[in-house]
């Protein structure tokens, strides 16, 4: 049986992420915050664990390696997102999005490397059309996602003589927690939630475009039609993409 680890693993696309791939008969170690409303049976595995602590991941990372010496799949799904202006937030909350979106990634790579190569197995950034293109009223976040896009592009060449490989996933909108935004007063919410986003997603329909993609070994998966569109319009004509997108989502505010 194969073994997969996926962080934000509560989160609606985990959950999704996690059910696909039991239903292709892996087991699915998930790592979130607070695990209480997962099941955990012989293909789940839920741990409670707060990534951007970097104690505590070590110490579930470790215990996880004891146990499952060989991972075949890492999905780096655990994320937020912050809503407003540049000129609305402060350097605390910019970091913020950083520790958890970037930071916590490259340390839970660095942790599973090893278990990864032994498997010659494969690493998933859940990334964003933010992380290859600008988004309106979301400076940190696109920030945090073009980091992320380039850490694990740029492993992609170090990892690939050890067999393993490393694939970007873009998704646009899933819309994993509408009406449940939790906002806080920096902006800070959870993924999934922001109101002005366009053609979402159900995590259902997002977990089948990655998967299918990872099946397919896509580097680049853009998620939905609306990130196909944008990875295609960006890539060919990035200031049209700008002024289209100003119009629809800063259109959107006004």
């Amino acid at each position: 049986m194969k073994t997969a680890i996926i962080s934000g693993g509560a989160g609606g696309l985990g959950r999704a992420l996690s059910s696909a791939l039991q239903e292709r008969h892996w087991r699915v170690i998930l790592l979130d915050l607070d695990v209480g409303g997962l099941e955990n049976t012989e293909t789940q595995i839920p741990i409670q664990c707060d990534l951007t602590d970097r104690e505590q991941l070590s110490r579930v990372a470790d215990l996880i390696e004891q146990q499952y010496p060989v991972i075949d799949l890492v999905i780096y799904n655990a994320g937020i997102t912050q809503i407003g202006g540049f000129d609305t937030i402060d350097e605390a909350s910019h970091r913020r999005v950083f520790e958890i979106n970037y930071f916590a990634a490259v340390a839970m790579a660095g942790h599973f490397l090893q278990a990864v190569r032994r498997a010659g197995g494969t690493h998933i950034a859940i990334s964003s059309v933010a992380g290859f293109a600008p988004l309106f009223h979301r400076t940190s976040y696109a920030a945090s996602k073009h980091a992320m896009e380039g850490f694990f592009k740029s492993l992609r060449s170090e990892e690939g003589p050890y067999g393993v490989e490393v694939l970007i996933a873009a998704p646009s909108f899933v819309a994993t927690n509408i009406g449940n935004d939790q906002r806080q007063s920096d902006g800070i919410a959870r993924p999934g939630s922001a109101s002005d986003g366009v053609d979402y997603m159900t995590p259902e329909a997002a977990a089948t475009e990655i998967l299918h993609g990872y099946e397919r070994r896509q580097p680049m998966i853009p998620v939905g039609r609306v990130a196909r569109l944008a990875w295609w319009i960006n890539s060919l004509a990035p200031r049209l993409y700008q002024r289209l997108m100003e119009r629809k989502i800063a259109g959107h505010d006004q």
